[in-house]
């Protein structure tokens, strides 16, 4: 008998799809109706820690979920693995969604889990989400852009190797905006590293805490005084920091304009 005819006749493996499904910020009534249907299709889901119970809690009851969480210093799962995980659960056939907080392709790693999807031979589709920045300065009233303070914007990551050798020359000033995902555990460096490549002391800053969640908070002051307001308040991940004029716009604008000094506010 011919080998070659049983090999052609040689039922292959299945092959499932990996979906790279943005969660949004945090509210669940955030979520694409895309995102929202993946979710409640899923057999696997393989999701962050920044992804809510109450996101997840849309999956079947079949659904076996995977944390993959991580944490500064600490990744509980490296990447690598992660890319593993989503392959192998692909190749027997399953519809795998891989839940990402905000968008899989802002600071998410979506990227490279896509690569090394389609170089594996699997299915891969990307479903974008809010991003954390869409969403929280949503919440905060702060426009991201406004004809009379910001017609460019820049997100950058505030927790990264090098971070002294990044020249953000240029991301902050007349016109621009600046969004910090990540920034927190690094306020006080990021505030010397702004202002040594020519970022004003003086220009307004707001710290978006928990965005679109019911413990939001957005605290408001002056790029000088952000490292001390950090810790005064407390302020934990996840959180963003968002620096220019639009950080004084909305509820407040009052209170930069009346005191025009190291201030803050809570809405």
């Amino acid at each position: 008998m011919d080998n070659r005819t049983n090999i052609a006749r040689a039922p292959k493996k299945p092959v499932g799809t990996v979906y790279l499904v943005g969660a949004g910020p945090g509210d669940p009534e955030l979520l694409t109706l895309k995102a929202a249907r993946l979710i409640s299709e899923a057999n696997v889901i393989v999701h962050d820690g920044l992804v809510s119970n109450d996101i997840l809690d849309l999956a079947p009851a079949t659904t076996r979920r995977i944390s993959v969480a991580k944490q500064r210093s600490r990744h509980s799962v490296a990447q690598n693995q992660i890319n593993e995980i989503l392959i192998a659960e692909a190749r027997k056939g399953n519809k795998v969604v891989r839940l990402k907080g905000g968008d899989p392709f802002i600071f998410g790693r979506g990227g490279e889990e896509a690569e090394d999807c389609v170089k594996a031979g699997v299915n891969v589709e990307v479903v974008p989400g809010i991003s954390a920045a869409l969403g929280c300065a949503a919440q905060a009233r702060i426009p991201l852009t406004h004809r009379d303070f910001s017609s460019a914007v820049s997100f950058v990551a505030g927790q990264c190797k090098g971070l002294s050798d990044q020249n953000w020359a240029g991301l902050v000033g007349v016109g621009r905006t600046l969004v910090i995902y990540m920034g927190v555990a690094n306020a006080e460096a990021i505030v010397e590293k702004l202002i040594s490549d020519g970022a004003s002391p003086d220009i307004p800053v707001a710290v978006l805490e928990n965005g679109t969640r019911n413990n939001f908070r957005a605290l408001r002051t002056l790029l000088t005084d952000l490292g001390d307001l950090v810790i005064r308040e407390n302020v934990k991940s996840p959180a963003l920091l968002v620096v220019g004029e639009v950080a004084a716009q909305g509820d407040a604008a009052n209170m930069f304009a009346k005191f025009n000094k190291l201030s803050e506010i809570s809405l």
